[in-house]
C-alpha cells in the first residue's frame, strides 16, 4: 500500500518539475468527468439492455458501430454541433469511450449463474432486490473491468480531442508533434 502511494506521489511531483502540472490538471478533469459521464448513462443503459434482449439486439449494431469507427471521424459533427473548445470534447470522448462499460455491465449481468438467480426468486426478492443483491454485486468486477476501459478509452482520446482546441497534455503533445519539437512532446507524453 505504501509502495503504490509512494509511488503516485512521485508522480506528481514529477509532473509538477517538469511544467506539466496545468495541462495535466485539465486532461484529469476531462477525463474524469467524460468518465463520470460514461459511467452515469453506460451502468443503466447496460442494466436495461441485460433485461431486455429485444432492446439489446437494436442497441448492439450502435455499439459496434461506436466502438469501429476511427476516433477522428466523431470530430466532425460535435464540432459541427458543438463547436470547439473544451465541452465538444467532453462529448466525443463519452461517444468514443460509451460502449465498453455498456457492453461489460451486460455480459456482467447475464453472467451470473442462473441457480443463484433461482434462489433468489425462490426465497421471495423482488426484481429490484434481486439486481441491487445478486446480480450487481455478483456482476461488479465485470462492470469494473468496464469502468477501466473506459478510462484507458477517454485516455486514449485526449491527444485526438485536442485537435478541436482541448486544453491540456495532449494539446502539448499536438503543439510538439506540430513544431518538430520532441522535447515538449515527450514532456507532455511523459506526464500522461
Amino acid at each position: 500500500m505504501w509502495a503504490w502511494g509512494s509511488r503516485r506521489l512521485i508522480s506528481l511531483i514529477a509532473i509538477g518539475a517538469i511544467g506539466a502540472w496545468s495541462q495535466a490538471m485539465i486532461t484529469l478533469a476531462l477525463v474524469l468527468t467524460a468518465l463520470l459521464f460514461c459511467v452515469v448513462i453506460g451502468l443503466p443503459m447496460g442494466i436495461w439492455l441485460a433485461r431486455s434482449p429485444r432492446a439489446a439486439k437494436i442497441v448492439r449494431p450502435l455499439l459496434d458501430a461506436m466502438q469501429t469507427t476511427p476516433a477522428f471521424v466523431y470530430l466532425v459533427p460535435i464540432v459541427m454541433l458543438f463547436g470547439i473548445g473544451n465541452v465538444p470534447g467532453v462529448v466525443v470522448t463519452i461517444i468514443f469511450a460509451l460502449p465498453p462499460i455498456i457492453r461489460l455491465t451486460i455480459l456482467g449481468i447475464n453472467q451470473v449463474p442462473a441457480d443463484l438467480i433461482e434462489a433468489s426468486r425462490s426465497f421471495g426478492a423482488s426484481p429490484r432486490q434481486m439486481l441491487f443483491k445478486v446480480q450487481l454485486p455478483l456482476a461488479m468486477p465485470t462492470i469494473m473491468a468496464g469502468v477501466n476501459q473506459t478510462l484507458m478509452l477517454a485516455l486514449s482520446m485526449v491527444v485526438i480531442a485536442s485537435m478541436i482546441a482541448v486544453g491540456g497534455l495532449g494539446q502539448m503533445v499536438l503543439r510538439g508533434i506540430g513544431r518538430l519539437d520532441m522535447g515538449l512532446a515527450t514532456v507532455a507524453a511523459s506526464a500522461l
